[in-house]
């Protein structure tokens, strides 16, 4: 096995491991019934659809 000729020290070590830690915008698509910009695979905030067919009513208040 590879073994390092140095160590890393904390600081090297840390930076490495906050390169994993940003956050990534949440991905949208639009609701192809009334448009609304969604998530995927998630039902429909303003229509209550969700693949093709009702899955939870909304009132339009």
């Amino acid at each position: 096995m590879a073994v390092p000729k140095k160590k890393k020290s904390k600081s090297k070590g840390r930076m490495r491991q906050a390169a994993n830690w940003k956050l990534k915008a949440p991905s949208a698509s639009s609701c192809p019934r009334c448009g609304i910009a969604k998530r995927p695979h998630v039902v429909c905030g303003g229509c209550g659809w969700y693949k093709g067919r009702i899955a939870v009513v909304v009132d339009a208040s």
